[in-house]
């Protein structure tokens, strides 16, 4: 759980540097809001009905319960984010993040604002989160939905089969555009020539500014209005991500088709480099789904980062990692000797009341060596040592573990110097330079075994090609 409480503290704390305010939604909603907003993933959703009769659904996402919560409350411009639980009757695949309940965590800009600035700032911010949950290298793909309508329109293909075709589309990521043709001219029915139109476009990607530079100077959008006016948008665009320094991880791919049928804009989906994880994260524009609640439009566009795939990542690194603690507990009381119970649970309300994180060994008279080990376990990084000589001199041993120190406390400063190690501690942690001895000699240990068994693999192969030879 606390590789989780960090993920979390890190996402939140991105969303709310940039103005958020937190909201919540019902885990259920009518069926009605939900129908009609998920193209072809609309089949995933779990439907309900309560005693009523009226008919419900789990929320598949929580973007459509955000439009519907603006529309009902007549908000015209929020900023928000949501962390919290959704619902879909998929097949469950662990390996890859894909789970029927999961948590999603959510950040929307509503509002009439200045074209492409809440966009830029959600590109930016997108890009903040994933680098500081270090992750591993990642892209951040960006499309436009209205440069997919005219791809579709400019390769010949009747607009009708837009969504259909888009489905196709967006298996580029995990197929071969030869797969991809074949379905398109076998099942969707499109010529051979409107597929190998619509491929030319497709396999289009690279930096926002330089494919916007190509597709401009080569005209590949002429003759759509639409796509002439999404490339000035994505030019915009481009320009406020380059002066956000954010235009590192991020990738202007014309495959990105994102199958969700509310967004009307820019599209974006984020993937790690080398994972077999699908996207860790996605969002767009969805400038119309508020009104089809409300009858008046509001513009919107906002970013999922789907967590739980987060979590599986972080995990798996963390995983050979001695140095991840489930606990955040600072210090542990311990006695010496026998009938120092009351005064140990003295001491620890003593630090709890001033919101320093202690714990103690639930025995009546814990052997010293109990406790110590106790605290090396879980990582404890200070003990509170309690025995009849302080309590006469009223003075505490306070030891620091992973400085393997010792000092001598009056009672009357012990507060204020918990709280200057405590610090020093953190300090120190976030250097890396928080070093617990018996563990650095386990990580070593492991170092020179798995040394050694490399040398004995290698020596045995040796002697195999000596005997082949021979």
């Amino acid at each position: 759980m606390s590789i989780r409480r960090q993920a979390f503290q890190i996402i939140t704390g991105v969303f709310a540097k940039h103005g958020a305010g937190e909201i919540d939604t019902p885990v259920f909603e009518l069926r009605e809001t939900l129908t009609g907003k998920y193209g072809e993933a609309s089949k995933l959703i779990y439907d309900l009905q309560d005693q009523g009769g009226e008919l419900l659904s789990l929320r598949y996402d929580l973007t459509v319960p955000f439009a519907r919560y603006l529309a009902m409350r007549g908000i015209v411009n929020m900023k928000r984010f949501h962390l919290a639980r959704v619902y879909r009757r998929d097949q469950p695949a662990m390996n890859r993040g894909r789970y029927r309940e999961f948590y999603q965590c959510d950040f929307d800009i509503a509002g009439q604002y200045a074209l492409m600035l809440p966009d830029a700032e959600i590109l930016a911010m997108l890009d903040e989160v994933l680098t500081k949950l270090g992750l591993g290298e990642f892209v951040i793909k960006v499309n436009h939905r209205k440069l997919l309508e005219a791809m579709v329109e400019l390769s010949g293909a009747p607009l009708t089969k837009f969504k259909t075709i888009c489905s196709s589309i967006d298996k580029l990521d995990k197929e071969p555009w030869e797969a991809v043709r074949r379905e398109l001219i076998d099942e969707k029915g499109l010529s051979v020539e409107t597929a190998d139109k619509l491929g030319r476009f497709v396999l289009l990607r690279g930096d926002p500014q330089t494919l916007l530079t190509q597709l401009i100077s080569e005209k590949v959008f002429a003759g759509s209005k639409a796509g002439e006016a999404a490339l000035q948008e994505m030019e915009l665009l481009a320009k406020y991500i380059k002066e956000l320094g954010a235009t590192k991880n991020v990738s202007f791919d014309l495959s990105l088709a994102r199958g969700l049928d509310y967004y009307t804009g820019v599209i974006y989906e984020a993937v790690l480099i080398g994972a077999n994880l699908g996207s860790i994260a996605g969002g767009g524009r969805y400038d119309e789904l508020v009104g089809m609640f409300s009858g008046k439009n509001i513009p919107a566009v906002g970013v999922s980062v789907g967590i739980e795939r987060v979590f599986a990542i972080l995990e798996e690194k963390a995983k050979d990692n001695p140095y991840v603690r489930e606990t955040q507990t600072e210090v542990l009381v311990a006695t010496i000797g026998s009938g120092l119970i009351g005064e140990k649970l003295a001491l620890a309300r003593a630090l709890w009341d001033v919101d320093i994180k202690a714990e103690l060994v639930y025995s009546e008279n814990p052997k010293p060596q109990k406790q110590l080990s106790f605290a090396l376990e879980n990582l404890i990084p200070f003990i509170i040592w309690l025995g009849e000589n302080e309590l006469k001199d009223g003075v505490v041993k306070l030891k620091c573990l992973y400085k393997e120190t010792e000092e001598t406390i009056p009672r009357d400063q012990l507060i204020q110097v918990l709280h200057e190690r405590i610090n020093l501690y953190k300090s120190e942690l976030d250097q890396g330079l928080v070093k617990y001895a018996k563990l650095e000699e386990s990580k070593q240990q492991e170092e020179e075994g798995g040394e050694g068994r490399k040398q004995g693999e290698s020596r045995k192969q040796g002697e195999s090609r000596k005997q082949g030879e021979s």
